[in-house]
């Protein structure tokens, strides 16, 4: 069996949608029995102390809260995502924008939050 590089594995996620890659993170888990996000949160602190003072902002989905329908919408509006995607993003939280300005991203926060979700600021 040939091996894959990491280079064609990083290549081939990037053309996979954001509910595609979570039902990879899923079967991941389910498979190794280990969830690979976990090992992305242990590395965020000594990440996020190098980018102290950082300019850019990730816009985080916490809970879509009870008018998952307005925050689907808004999502869509954002994000220029489908239908389908924005759905999952709503059903199961996640990143909306990464890498996005301090005032954009308080302004996404604050459509957001308009319609009833609860968003974070990473």
């Amino acid at each position: 069996m040939a091996k894959i590089e990491n280079k064609d594995i990083i290549e081939a996620l990037k053309e996979k949608t954001i509910l595609e890659v979570k039902e990879l993170v899923d079967m991941m888990k389910e498979e190794f029995g280990v969830d690979p996000s976990a090992v992305a949160v242990a590395a965020a602190p000594a990440g996020a102390a190098e980018d102290e003072g950082s300019s850019t902002k990730t816009v985080v989905l916490k809970d879509a809260g009870a008018a998952k329908i307005a925050v689907i919408k808004v999502i869509r509006e954002i994000t220029g995502l489908g239908l389908v995607e924005a759905k999952g993003l709503a059903d199961n939280g996640g990143n909306i924008k990464e890498n996005v300005s301090n005032d954009e991203a308080n302004e996404i926060k604050a459509k957001l939050e308009e319609a009833g979700a609860t968003v974070e600021l990473a």
